[in-house]
């Protein structure tokens, strides 16, 4: 009998090993909870393309916008565990739990993080036909129309909403805020002139920067940006403790195997590593940017309490 029961022990051991092995044995759904085009869309695509060679399966990358990229988020979240279902969500991660008081999900609880991916300054743009040149120059026109101008969002609780708001309060403005879609649709109306200003990310609005379709007049990050090295900081601009990093990371379900985890984290690392990911980072403006599964669920929890602080002190709510 003991036989028996320490080779059906040996036998389980030894299956479980080789499902664990076989991972992954068939596609990768990256849902990415914005438009195609975004900021977090284009990381995503990227990496994804990387990891895609690497693991010998296809990378599926499924665009699920809305509400700040909590449709996403919750589709993951409820999504079975196994490794298959990868979410790619963007700072604006952070901010949810603090705008979303009615979650489907818990971002702690429920959601895990692999590594974060990439780094990147948003950037302030504003149509050219405007006339501003600088960060004072819209300051200035946005205290003598008070309550007058709006600034354009990737979606209400995105990293470029909280960025908007950050920078609004440390300036001292009465603007209303206008959320859109995704990132591609709130930069067709400030080239339009339909919205006065919005904090893009960089890897989209880059194109159009350099085909003089969009003023850049300011990055949100600590330091000026290799890509843009003659546009100030938002700091440097005169606008103090203004500064905002946008991040990107790959985040599964918190009951996803460890050993899932592990290797999900090592492939993207791989694909960060890789000389095409590199170029494409810097001609995006970005950097890459990880960490250890449990050194990323530490800073989502700490950028949560710093982004509660901006929801109440702008007092924002959900719409």
């Amino acid at each position: 009998m003991q036989k028996m029961l320490a080779f059906l022990a040996a036998a389980l051991l030894t299956g479980g090993v080789a499902a664990q092995g076989a991972w992954p044995a068939r596609p990768i759904r990256m849902v990415v909870p914005f438009t195609a085009g975004s900021g977090t869309d284009i990381i995503a695509r990227t990496v994804g393309d990387a990891m895609a060679r690497s693991l010998g399966q296809p990378v599926v990358i499924d665009n699920k916008p809305g509400a700040g990229g909590t449709i996403g988020a919750g589709l993951v979240a409820k999504s079975e565990a196994d490794g298959y279902t990868v979410l790619i969500h963007s700072s604006g991660h952070a901010l949810n739990p603090a705008l979303y008081p009615a979650l489907a999900y818990d971002t702690v609880k429920d959601l895990t993080g692999v590594t974060p991916l990439a780094a990147l300054p948003n950037v302030l743009v504003v149509s050219p036909a405007r006339g501003w040149k600088s960060v004072a120059d819209l300051v200035a026109a946005a205290k003598a129309h008070p309550g007058q101008m709006n600034y354009a969002s990737a979606g209400m609780g995105s990293a470029t909403h909280l960025n908007a708001e950050k920078f609004r309060l440390r300036a001292g403005l009465d603007a209303q805020h206008v959320p859109f879609k995704g990132t591609p649709e709130a930069l067709s109306d400030i080239i339009g002139g339909r919205n006065d200003w919005f904090f893009a990310p960089l890897s989209s609005a880059l194109p159009l920067i350099k085909d003089g379709k969009l003023q850049a007049l300011a990055v949100s990050t600590g330091q000026r940006s290799p890509a843009l090295p003659e546009v100030p900081t938002t700091v440097e601009a005169g606008i103090a403790d203004s500064d905002y990093t946008f991040w990107v990371g790959m985040i599964v379900p918190s009951a996803t195997p460890p050993a899932v985890v592990k290797r999900l984290h090592d492939e993207a690392l791989k694909a960060l590593n890789s000389p095409e990911v590199k170029e494409r980072l810097v001609k995006l403006g970005a950097e890459a940017f990880t960490m250890q599964p449990e050194q990323f669920n530490a800073y989502i929890r700490t950028e949560m309490g710093a982004a509660a602080q901006i929801a109440k002190a702008a007092k924002l709510k959900a719409q």
